[in-house]
């Protein structure tokens, strides 16, 4: 499938996202400037557009960075420990600072997301047998106590519908002024276009990057650095998306091969129209009540990771 075919379909689903939701609005209600229509559009439609572009495009970037990093094609930052670590750092903002804002709350979550994240690489270098499978399931195992502590911590402090309420993937409460942290995934994802040749050579392993004059920690930082800090940009503004970075990043190799700099654009755009078409579904199924995109996401996701595991034994 070519850019332009994505960047059309893209542009087709942004529209259909634009004049679906309990209020109809048409297209003469816009083209007459229609005071409520255009409060709705404003204040509602548009923001949750773009952070659904955005949400879609980061991740599924990240996935591509952490495969790619990792050389596991199973690896994305819901299988590393990105997420979960991500999660922690939201629980102990909320016990610590429970008056900070969504920027220090974002901050901790980062910081906290990329420990976890170095930690699965610094794992990951010492197995000496990473077989494809093995690696992945490290990384869910890590996720899983990292999960574990969170749940302790959450119950015992009371904190567990507070922490449910910021992971659940949901797009249905972004608004105007709660959204605009997902802007700095845009440098992000230019860093990340930029350093695409470094980290092809550094997913050859450290000492094939060694010989050709490359810094290897310092690449394999910045990669982990942006990934961590979209994952947490992410869940601070809507909530745990599984299976995003996971599956775009295969799909996308499957047609454009493992050219890093050649695949960012597609996958970037694959991921945007991914979410999208996952959100349009989950707001037309059981109308007008919406389905969580976590749980759209995660039922298509599922599938077409199913078809991938299939695809791959033949």
């Amino acid at each position: 499938m070519k850019k332009r075919y994505l960047l059309v379909l893209l542009i087709l689903l942004s529209i259909i996202s634009l004049f679906i939701g309990v209020r109809k609005i048409s297209l003469q209600d816009i083209l007459r400037f229609e005071d409520a229509a255009m409060r709705t559009m404003v204040l509602s439609r548009i923001p949750r557009l773009i952070s659904l572009i955005l949400a879609g495009m980061g991740m599924s970037i990240s996935g591509l960075i952490m495969q790619q990093l990792s050389q596991n094609k199973f690896v994305s930052p819901t299988t590393a420990g990105t997420i979960d670590s991500a999660k922690l750092g939201i629980l102990f903002s909320l016990i610590v600072f429970p008056a900070a804002n969504t920027i220090v709350k974002m901050l901790i979550s980062f910081v906290f997301a990329l420990a976890g994240s170095l930690l699965f690489m610094f794992i990951l270098r010492k197995i000496k047998m990473k077989n494809t499978v093995i690696i992945p399931l490290i990384g869910i195992m890590m996720a899983n106590i990292i999960g574990s502590v969170s749940s302790f911590f959450a119950y015992r402090y009371n904190l567990t519908q507070s922490l449910s309420s910021w992971m659940q993937g949901n797009f249905s409460m972004v608004i105007k002024g709660r959204y605009e942290l997902l802007y700095i995934s845009l440098p992000l994802v230019l860093i990340a276009y930029h350093y695409t040749n470094q980290f092809t050579i550094a997913g050859m392993g450290e000492e094939f990057a060694f010989n050709l004059g490359l810094n290897y920690n310092s690449v394999v930082n910045i990669g982990i650095s942006i990934v961590a800090l979209i994952s947490a940009l992410v869940v601070i503004t809507v909530g745990r998306i599984p299976f995003l970075g996971l599956v775009i990043p295969n799909l996308i190799s499957i047609y454009y091969g493992d050219n890093l700099r050649k695949n960012i654009i597609p996958t970037a755009l694959a991921g945007a129209i991914f979410l999208l078409f996952s959100d349009i579904l989950g707001r037309i199924v059981i109308y007008p009540y919406e389905i969580p995109i976590s749980l759209t996401v995660g039922i298509l996701g599922s599938i077409i990771f199913l078809y991938l595991l299939f695809r791959r034994n033949h």
